[in-house]
């Protein structure tokens, strides 16, 4: 099937990789939501998060249903996110930790509710897990804690019953460090050869809304990049 005419929502589309998820998606003439905290000018519709609470932030979504007036969406990719560092005698450990929680398990959180309310049957839901959550993460434990969290809901939305619309796909990308201006900012003498581009995830996303090699559901999705070359390789439950 074409995406021509397909309607996406990306949960983070202000950020580094939802700006480019918006571009690419808008370029392929699909009709493009983005949840954030503020807006991306080039999405057809925003919906923009100003409340503090969880609760808060699930009533500001109910607009979404006057916007969709019914209509389903064929994906959800959320791919909002953050990271902090700091072991737990870290200053700023509990810090961390709600900040993580907040960035990566609410989103996430959300996204979810927002896929078994508004994703058509056989749609396409991503969340945002981490490589390195797979085992411990001592030098940033509220980051590790977050991810790993986001990939014990990947497993559970992915069973029987779950909520989420019939034969739909929902899979968490496993990045080990994506090509973000803000990663060049703070690691410029790092081997960018080794970082995952972030058009190589809108590529893949789309080729999943087509139907082209999408993974199976509840894949924890590893993204190793060599050489400015990107693999996508399961990893073992």
């Amino acid at each position: 099937m074409s995406n021509m005419g397909s309607r996406v929502l990306i949960y983070g589309g202000k950020g580094a990789l939802g700006s480019v998820l918006v571009n690419h998606f808008k370029s392929m003439k699909s009709w493009v939501a983005s949840v954030d905290l503020v807006p991306n000018e080039d999405a057809d519709f925003n919906l923009i998060l100003s409340e503090s609470t969880l609760q808060g932030q699930s009533d500001q979504l109910k607009k979404l249903d006057d916007e969709l007036q019914g209509s389903k969406l064929d994906a959800i990719f959320c791919v909002a996110g953050g990271w902090a560092g700091g072991n737990a005698a870290s200053e700023d450990f509990v810090k961390s930790c709600h900040s993580m929680a907040m960035q990566s398990m609410w989103t996430s959180v959300l996204a979810s509710e927002l896929s078994s309310k508004h994703l058509k049957d056989g749609g396409v839901f991503t969340l945002t897990g981490a490589q390195p959550a797979l085992k411990g993460t001592p030098g940033m434990i509220g980051y590790g804690m977050a991810k790993a969290a986001v990939h014990q809901l990947v497993a559970s939305l992915a069973e029987p019953n779950s909520g989420l619309p019939s034969d739909s796909l929902v899979v968490a990308i496993l990045p080990v460090t994506l090509d973000t201006p803000m990663n060049r900012k703070f690691m410029p003498n790092a081997d960018h050869s080794t970082w995952t581009p972030l058009q190589f995830i809108a590529e893949l996303f789309a080729n999943w809304c087509s139907g082209v090699e999408r993974p199976a559901n509840g894949s924890l999705l590893q993204l190793f990049t060599k050489d400015g070359s990107t693999s996508v390789v399961p990893a073992e439950k």
